[in-house]
């Protein structure tokens, strides 16, 4: 297998500037790249990704742990961060919440992992870990990102969507078309991004003269199951409602197809709003009405943070992100 000095005898020049031609940092002159270059190709050199890591101190690699690897949501985290880090010549080790142990147990069993996995900075998306887990992880490992959460004493490593001005606008969005028999399909209680939501769905309620104990609510999961179990439940209590908030996409879809089936024509006799605007928003049936988060914009600053962090690269870097408003198909005026 040839070397880096079997690289630098053949193009003739030194190894110092061999090197600076293959990794890409440092200048030298077009005739030493055009050589160096026509030297690795004739000798087929692939660089060690060893040497690099003893000479460097890194191993070029940041770790990620979602809570699961399935679904639009946490697919676009890793698909983001995956195509940031490569553009820098880094890539990503991936960990999720499975294994033995309850979903809390599990966020901590992955992030252990990635810890042994000696990754140079870890990126985390976690509503099980609580603060105290992320502050005892950020002892372990400093350059630390965490998403969609804010983290006291650690604000500067985290990256979210202002979720209380998306619950706000899911809130907006209804009652200008009239509604005010609304019904909620939550997010786990114990999600800090679920609660803050609410926090801003319901105080935007308020404010129009809608108590929060008159809305009927039902806890989900984020899960289509749980959303198609909770569009059950609420209709098994009899409360009408003409308008619905499922606190993501995937819940509002699945609630979507569990009205229908019972009859229910969406939206003539119920409007319904979603979260996040993943990519089935724009492909239900009706097509999904919703508050979009730019999680892509999240995950890539919060990437662009731990490059900064770990390589010493100077990336700007924005921390909070403004949700918008996505008016599609399945919300209209009351009659």
């Amino acid at each position: 297998m040839a070397t880096i000095k079997d690289v630098a005898r053949l193009a003739g020049v030194g190894v110092g500037t061999a090197s600076r031609v293959i990794s890409g940092r440092g200048s030298a002159s077009p005739a030493a790249v055009e050589r160096v270059q026509g030297a690795v190709r004739q000798l087929g050199f692939r660089p060690s990704s060893l040497a690099r890591a003893l000479s460097s101190r890194t191993l070029g690699m940041i770790g990620v742990f979602v809570p699961d690897f399935s679904g639009p949501f946490f697919g676009r985290i890793l698909q983001t961060m995956d195509a940031e880090l490569r553009e820098f010549d880094r890539h990503m080790v991936a960990a999720n919440g499975c294994g033995h142990g309850d979903r809390r147990q599990q966020a901590l069993d992955g992030t252990a992992f990635l810890i042994q996995r000696e990754c140079d900075g870890l990126m985390l998306q976690s509503n099980e870990l609580l603060d105290e887990d992320l502050l005892a992880l950020h002892r372990l490992q400093p350059r630390l990102a965490v998403l969609n959460r804010r983290v006291p004493t650690l604000e500067a490593q985290c990256f979210s969507a202002d979720h209380r001005v998306g619950g706000q606008l899911a809130a907006q969005a209804l009652l200008s078309r009239g509604h005010r028999q609304i019904a909620v399909i939550s997010g786990p209680n114990s999600a800090p991004d679920n609660e803050a939501r609410l926090a801003g769905f319901y105080g935007e309620l308020a404010a129009h003269g809608i108590a929060r104990d008159t809305v009927p609510q039902v806890e989900g999961d984020f899960s289509s199951e749980s959303g198609w179990r909770a569009a059950s439940q609420l209709l098994e209590r009899g409360v009408p409602f003409t308008g619905l908030f499922g606190a993501n996409d995937v819940m509002a879809i699945a609630a979507i197809s569990r009205l229908q089936h019972a009859g229910l024509r969406v939206p003539e006799q119920v409007s319904v709003v979603g979260y996040d605007d993943s990519e089935p928003a724009s492909y239900s049936n009706p097509r999904l009405t919703c508050v979009r988060i730019p999680i892509q914009d999240v995950v890539s600053n919060a990437s662009r943070y731990l490059l900064n962090a770990c390589y010493g690269s100077a990336l700007p870097v924005t921390h909070m992100f403004e949700p918008t408003f996505v008016w599609r198909d399945s919300v209209v005026k009351v009659p």
